[in-house]
């Protein structure tokens, strides 16, 4: 990660540490996916860099929306949609212009039958990267800590797979899915949540060493 990448995600954990918490996990679970698929480790890298990126443009939420606890109002939810273009904006300010970043920050939101945001692509108009990030996106919404919802455990996990499958063919790409899925019961997934969802143990998290951690 360069110098640029790094002050933008170091902006990130400064002003949200939820979203920077969630930010950790997705880029550890973003490298797992991307082994298995059997990606070059330079490909790897990258996915990795992208992954933590890919929330940069909450910097430009508000807090009293990113911490709300109950259901946002129309106003609120437009807000938030525009994080993957302010996202993408504040990484070309930068001077970030790698592709596989670029792509997943602005498109981890699309959904497969074109209702997602914010260009409302379908299918394969969508990056293949950003195909495969919003589910590992949406897992780790479904399974971390937030101000409404405590549970985490694995109970938790397999709602979030089966919530995923369902999805499949209007929301999510099926090969996407099957790949996580099985990166899942690996227990790479199933780790990276024990250890690194209780905020004491985030609140340490050394991001150097995320891509050197692997289940003990």
């Amino acid at each position: 990660m360069n110098d640029a990448a790094a002050s933008a995600l170091a902006s990130l954990e400064r002003y949200d540490f939820l979203s920077a918490a969630h930010t950790w996990r997705v880029t550890l679970y973003a490298r797992a996916v991307a082994e298995a698929a059997g990606l070059d480790h330079d490909v790897v890298d990258r996915i990795g860099v992208a992954a933590a990126l890919h929330d940069v443009g909450k910097l430009d939420v508000p807090l009293s929306i990113l911490r709300k606890p109950g259901r946002l109002t129309e106003e609120e939810f437009a807000a938030i949609r525009l994080h993957p273009v302010t996202g993408e904006a504040r990484l070309r300010a930068l001077g970030i212009d790698d592709e596989i970043a670029l792509n997943l920050v602005r498109s981890h939101h699309e959904r497969q039958d074109g209702g997602g945001y914010p260009d409302g692509l379908t299918g394969d108009a969508i990056p293949p990267g950003a195909r495969y990030f919003a589910v590992i996106d949406t897992f780790d919404a479904l399974t971390s800590v937030r101000p409404y919802r405590a549970d985490t455990g694995p109970a938790a996990a397999e709602r979030a797979l089966r919530t995923l499958r369902e999805g499949v063919g209007p929301r999510y790409c099926a090969e996407a899915v099957e790949l996580f899925e099985r990166v899942y019961r690996s227990g790479i997934i199933a780790w990276v949540l024990d250890h690194y969802n209780d905020q004491r143990e985030v609140a340490r998290f050394d991001a150097q060493q995320a891509t050197r951690l692997r289940p003990r």
